[in-house]
This record gives structure tokens, C-alpha cells and sequence, in this order.
């Protein structure tokens, strides 16, 4: 991707923001909102990019922060807030916080970064020509990559007869990509058990319920929820002695014993580009939505010793990251 080059200058100690870009307006100061769950690293990540693209905070351009904290109730309101300050553009990331704003405009260019299956879920008309006000960046396609979690995980537990499987039901694409779940579990003759967790005191219960039924290994699918609640989903699974499989790096970093997903390291960088197209003057509808091109498995051999479970060599020796 092209950069434009900048000019710095110091006024006042503080470094000068790049000058504007040929293409866009001369004085204008671009309004934009950021729907997340809550600051952090990606949102860094986002702000340094549009710095690079020649986009500064108090210079040319203002953002709008709301952070949902993973409270899928708060989502309508919060949306609907956005929508009404008149902005030129949203950047949000996953399926639920998506759905909210879409049902809250069909004028506002909406920017996602990282929903699974937007055309499933009706987002987008296709991912090469998505239409409406909405593209941005997929974290995940259909093509069976529910069962292929199940056999990383038959894989990681040869014995495991028994399976859990952490969903939330008012989650739609956990509703989409159960079924490939429950077909790879009646391949592999192994006995699923479906557990739902809509509060936090829920998944409490059905991490109990997965030691009832005597689960050998479980599977957590990503959920505002369950990922707003990583550090106590990981101390359950510690508790039950449970292997467990999960969707995003960030959960075997902390701790979870294996992940197979999308790389999203550069998912909000690439993002601010979308930004920029949509700021310089193509419509949303005629950026295509990108897919994600490399998936990456990671595995955790502290948290398998902690569990007393020998990874198999073969397992081993496909996984992109091993943290010892």
C-alpha cells in the first residue's frame, strides 16, 4: 500500500501531525466513532495507523469513543447514540456490536474489523461487492473450520470420548457454526455436550456441568462474554482440569491450553486503510471485504503439563507458536 509522505515539525514540544493528503479536503476535520468492547491494544494499533495514513486526534480528525464492555443489552443504545452524532464513519469489531449498528443506520459507512461470516450473517450482499454501508475485514468463513477445531482438539486428547462445547445461544453465529460442532463430534464418535452461558454466574454452571457429565475436553467459542471474562473462564478450566480449545491467541497466552484461529495481529491496522479509502470518497459498498488468510494454532505446554497431558509430537510440529 502506498503511504503518503508527511512533513513533521515541533510546535509547542509536541510533534506536528502529518499534513493532509492530496484528496482530501483542505480544513476538514473528519468525525469518526470506535464501538469496542474497551481501550486497548487495538485500538493503539488503529490510532497509530490513521497517524501514519496522516490522521491525528485534535488535528484533522475526532473520535468518538464507545466502549460496550461486552454488555450485549447495551449495544441498541449505544449504537443508536453513535448514529446520531452524525459521523462520518464507524469502526466497530464483532458480529453483535455489527448487527447493532446496522439495524441503527443504512447511511452511516460502518467499518468492521473482525466479524465472522459477514454475508451469513447479512451484513454484506458478497464479500467482493458487500453493497450498503458496511465492509471491513472477516475473521471468519464458513468451510467447515467448526469441525476442524474439533479434530485439533481430538488431536491435542486422543481419549477424549466425552466433548463440552461453551456457547451463547443469543450469539448468531454460535448458532450458525454449531452444527458443524455437533457433526465433527458424531464423525469422530464422540459425545457432545452443549452448554450455554448468557451471564457470568452462568458459566460458572455449565463449567460444573461439564465436570457432571465427566467431559473429557471442551471447546469455548468467542463471545463479547466469554472474551470480557477470559481470566475466569481460564480459572474454571484450571479448576475442572479441563483441556480446552479456543478461537484467539490472547486466551493460551493468558493461560488456555491451545487456540485455532484467524491472525488478527494486523486486523485494526488494516482497518484505518478502509478508513482512509472511505474518507478520500469510495463508497463501502464497493470496498471488498477481505478474508483472513492465515490461521494459526497455538499451544500452551505449561498449561498441558498443569493438566497432565503429553501433546503429541505430530500435533506439535504443525503449531505456529509453542509457549513453553
Amino acid at each position: 500500500m502506498k503511504r503518503r509522505a508527511f512533513i513533521a515539525s515541533l510546535t509547542g514540544g509536541l510533534l506536528a501531525v502529518p499534513l493532509a493528503a492530496e484528496g482530501q479536503q483542505a480544513g476538514k476535520v473528519w468525525r469518526i466513532g470506535v464501538f469496542l468492547t474497551s481501550d486497548g491494544p487495538n485500538v493503539e494499533a488503529f490510532r497509530q495507523e490513521l497517524r501514519k495514513l496522516g490522521y491525528v486526534e485534535g488535528h484533522n480528525i475526532l473520535i468518538e469513543y464507545r466502549w460496550h464492555e461486552g454488555k450485549v443489552d447495551r449495544l441498541p443504545a449505544l449504537a443508536a447514540e453513535l448514529v446520531n452524532l452524525r459521523l462520518d464513519l464507524i469502526l466497530v469489531s464483532g458480529s453483535q456490536p455489527t448487527l447493532a449498528l446496522k439495524a441503527a443506520t443504512t447511511t452511516v459507512p460502518i467499518v468492521f474489523a473482525g466479524n465472522a461470516d459477514p454475508v451469513g450473517l447479512g451484513l454484506v450482499s458478497s464479500l467482493a461487492h458487500p453493497g450498503g454501508n458496511l465492509t471491513g475485514l472477516a475473521i471468519l468463513v464458513p468451510e467447515e473450520f467448526g469441525a476442524k477445531q474439533v479434530q485439533l482438539l481430538k488431536e491435542a486428547v486422543p481419549a477424549a470420548a466425552r466433548m463440552a462445547v461453551l456457547i451463547h445461544r443469543e450469539n448468531p453465529m454460535h448458532r450458525a457454526y454449531l452444527p458443524q460442532t455437533v457433526a465433527a463430534a458424531k464423525k469422530l464418535n464422540i459425545r457432545l455436550q452443549i452448554l450455554e452461558a448468557r451471564t457470568p454466574s452462568e458459566l460458572d454452571s455449565a463449567f460444573a456441568a461439564a465436570t457432571r457429565e465427566r467431559a473429557d475436553a471442551m471447546q469455548v467459542y468467542a463471545d463479547l462474554l466469554f472474551n470480557t471474562h477470559r481470566t475466569r473462564i481460564l480459572a474454571l478450566a484450571a479448576k475442572s482440569r479441563l483441556p480446552v480449545l479456543y478461537l484467539f491467541k490472547e486466551d493460551v497466552v493468558a493461560g488456555g491450553l491451545m487456540s485455532y484461529g484467524p491472525d488478527r495481529s494486523d486486523m485494526f491496522p488494516r482497518a484505518a486503510t478502509y478508513v482512509d479509502k472511505i474518507l478520500r470518497g469510495t463508497l463501502p459498498g464497493d470496498i471488498p471485504v477481505e478474508q483472513p488468510n492465515k490461521f494459526e494454532l497455538v499451544i500452551n505446554l505449561k498449561t498441558a503439563k498443569a493438566l497432565g497431558l503429553t501433546i503429541p509430537p505430530s500435533l506439535l510440529g504443525r503449531a505456529d507458536e509453542v509457549i513453553q
